[in-house]
């Protein structure tokens, strides 16, 4: 028996436009404070995600999977933003199968998204 181990990667893209209209609303120094604290709740809320699905406290999954859309949105992170959206929605299902799917591709868009974002240099918003 063979058996296949897949390692699924996502590409992620971040809205340029929507991190220079933050930049441009809140200056330089503001800006940076803002987006550093977003990704670091960001991470702190997959995280969450994670622990709460293990718990299956479904309410909660599903209110911090909602929380992460408003934040990822703010700082132009949309495909993340639509993962969570995918979790959302999977949970309303009650379809916990694809719960644990889209929260795995959650954490990986997540992980992705955040390092997109720090690797970006301040000049290019």
């Amino acid at each position: 028996m063979q058996i296949l181990q897949m390692r699924p990667t996502e590409q992620v893209c971040v809205d340029h436009v929507r991190l220079g209209s933050l930049y441009a609303q809140l200056g330089e120094a503001d800006a940076e404070d803002v987006v550093s604290r977003t990704m670091e709740e960001l991470a702190l809320r997959i995280s969450h995600c994670d622990r709460l699905f293990h718990a299956s406290n479904w309410g909660e999954l599903r209110k911090n999977s909602r929380s992460l859309i408003a934040i990822a949105d703010q700082v132009g992170l949309a495909q993340l933003t639509a993962v969570a959206h995918d979790v959302t929605m999977s949970i309303d299902q009650n379809d916990h199968v694809a719960v644990a799917a889209t929260l795995r591709r959650l954490i990986r868009v997540g992980e992705r998204s955040l390092t997109a974002i720090l690797d970006m240099p301040a000049s290019s918003y």
